[in-house]
């Protein structure tokens, strides 16, 4: 059993800073990307970012230069750390890892999801 547990979410001006944090715990062997995901209310989920297993990142135009992914390995946790929170940054975070357990295949695992609210 794999589990991940998110934390950081709530609610900030905009202009302000939040930093997310998912941490993984269960029968982990390897995990390999490490992705945030939001989904704001009537809209589809989108990605926001990716951080490879060497550590290479990816993101969302919309988040270039905002937002910064990072990972520590050793505490199996995935960071977002959100700069210049604008009103459009309002949804439910979620994070995915793509992970290995002992003699099994890789599978994606979800968070169950924090809110960040961008409001004044």
């Amino acid at each position: 059993q794999v589990q991940l547990v998110e934390s950081g979410g709530g609610l900030v001006q905009p202009g302000g800073s939040l930093r997310l944090s998912c941490a993984a715990s269960g029968n982990i062997r390897t995990i390999y990307a490490m992705d945030w995901y939001r989904q704001a209310p009537g809209q589809q989920r989108e990605l926001v970012a990716t951080i490879t297993i060497g550590g290479s990142t990816t993101y969302a135009d919309s988040e270039k230069g905002r937002f910064t992914i990072s990972r520590d390995d050793a505490k199996k946790t995935v960071y977002l750390q959100m700069n210049s929170l604008k009103s459009e940054d309002t949804a439910v975070y979620y994070c995915k890892m793509s992970i290995k357990s002992y003699g099994v295949v890789v599978y994606d695992y979800w968070g169950q999801g924090t809110q960040v609210t961008v409001s004044s």
